[in-house]
């Protein structure tokens, strides 16, 4: 796993600019929160251990955490998609949470100084995406993209209910009146964002329970992308005014992103059922990669070599791996998957971590949850190994974990009713995405950069297309992570 950290930020990172420049605005917030995440699983193997050595590592990355806020383009993202905006609040709130377990084994730990500016901007950024929810269209939801007809999709709806329920759990307050610093003096009462504020628990229940009832899930209890509504236009009229005309696609960070907010629904509730169905969710994944196993810790585990719908032989996969078709998006995607579900499988803690706020699990229930996370841990560090294989000789991740057990019946074609907009962008330049007066707008801008058109037939599959990326890079650690922190979930 430091490994695959050194690579990242060695091969990829630009201290003096503060960014990886090959990333783009979206994919930077992801890469950030997993370098941030890695941080917090080495801090916790650090007081583990007392290994000095490990600090040096923290140290050294933190800074490159750090300097990313400077380096991130905060402004260009308050103009794009309500996702790429929410991926920011839970990059920022990410780095807060790691800061704080460092600072709670090594006190007065430097890194506490730049609280305050991350919390600033998580909160702005939620505040800025809430703008998105709407009543008037399917009862509810996020719309994705104002510059775009209305599109009620998986990713930014999963990513309101975990940014708000993070919000509510993570954020220490925002002391920063927007645009400056205040010069009055601030107490909770007054303040921009409280900590704690009920507002963020309530959006998180109220975003759940419509993406629970939107049907949203296909057959195999997989999320579909989205909807559209039939009959909207431009011209006043709204059509159906319902989420009636769903985008059958399937992407892997769809069934991730809404686990973190499971996770974080129970603990700020108690209500187990947001457990339940976060285990309900990891177990069809890991069925639609051809892992087939009873639900029990040590039970027999059964791969099967058929396409299971995310991949076989139990390693998960995009749909255009095999091709070596992907966007810039879809190389984003696996890690993503990961990220959310090590944060799903976190201990349960024995007691409240915001006493009067937050809920603590009984004994029989941290237990449950402990064996679960273990037992699908074997299955990430089959993921692990996979990943590993593609490994170059610099130590670069591929995207196409699963090349050495491609299914025979593996599909020629997308299912009926899917559009892979996120690996083919002029979609959405087309009369069911948007109106004519906006094909120029930036709607589609960050959609469209960085892309390559790279050699398809090289004899490395993991070199076609765009090849090895940092966005690459940032899936090998992620399944990494995951793999430790699930295994070792009983620490």
């Amino acid at each position: 796993m430091i490994d695959a950290l050194d690579v990242m930020q060695s091969h990829y990172f630009e201290l003096w600019i503060g960014t990886w420049p090959s990333a783009i605005d979206w994919t930077g917030a992801v890469i950030n929160t997993a370098l941030s995440s890695t941080l917090g699983t080495i801090a916790r193997a650090s007081s583990w251990t007392g290994d000095d050595h490990y600090s040096k590592i923290i140290n050294k990355y933190f800074s490159h955490n750090a300097a990313y806020y400077f380096g991130e383009d905060a402004f260009s993202i308050r103009n794009e998609a309500y996702d790429d905006i929410l991926w920011t609040t839970l990059e920022w709130l990410e780095n807060i949470k790691t800061i704080e377990y460092r600072n709670s084994t090594e006190p007065s730990w430097h890194g506490v100084q730049f609280i305050p500016g991350f919390s600033h901007r998580a909160r702005l950024f939620w505040d800025l995406a809430l703008k998105g929810w709407d009543n008037d269209l399917c009862g509810g939801g996020m719309i994705w993209n104002p510059r775009l007809l209305p599109y009620k999709n998986t990713i930014t709806n999963q990513l309101f209910i975990s940014a708000s329920v993070a919000m509510y759990l993570s954020s220490p307050g925002d002391f920063i009146d927007f645009p400056f610093l205040t010069s009055d003096s601030q107490i909770f009462g007054s303040m921009p964002g409280r900590p704690h504020d009920p507002k963020y628990l309530r959006a998180a229940i109220e975003g759940y329970s419509w993406l629970k009832k939107s049907n949203m899930t296909n057959d195999n209890g997989l999320y579909a992308d989205g909807y559209h509504i039939k009959g909207y236009s431009q011209n006043g009229s709204i059509g159906t005014g319902k989420c009636d005309d769903r985008n059958e696609m399937v992407y892997t960070y769809n069934q991730g992103v809404i686990l973190s907010g499971l996770r974080g629904l129970w603990e700020a509730t108690g209500n187990t059922s947001y457990l339940h169905d976060g285990y309900t969710l990891i177990r069809d994944v890991m069925a639609s990669t051809g892992w087939s196993w009873s639900g029990e810790p040590h039970s027999p585990i059964q791969k099967s070599t058929s396409w299971a719908g995310l991949g076989q032989y139990g390693i998960l996969e995009e749909l255009c791996d095999r091709s070596g078709s992907c966007s810039q998006d879809s190389q984003t995607f696996k890690g993503i998957f990961f990220q959310h579900l090590t944060q799903f499988c976190e201990a349960l803690p024995s007691k409240p971590k915001i006493p009067g706020k937050s809920y603590a699990a009984s004994k029989s229930l941290r237990e449950k949850h402990s064996d679960f996370c273990r037992t699908v841990g074997r299955w990430t560090a089959h993921n692990a190994e996979a990943a590993l294989s593609t490994r170059n000789g610099s130590g670069l991740f591929g995207t196409w974990w699963g090349y050495r057990y491609a299914a025979e019946d593996y599909p020629q074609s997308l299912p009926a009713h899917a559009v892979d907009y996120r690996n083919d962008a002029s979609i959405l330049t087309t009369r069911k995405w948007t109106s004519p007066s906006k094909l120029h707008s930036r709607a589609v801008s960050s959609r469209q950069a960085a892309e390559s058109n790279g050699d398809v037939t090289t004899a490395d599959v993991n070199d076609r297309g765009r090849g090895r990326t940092v966005e690459t890079q940032q899936g090998g650690l992620a399944v990494l992570r995951s793999s430790w922190e699930l295994l070792n979930s009983e620490r």
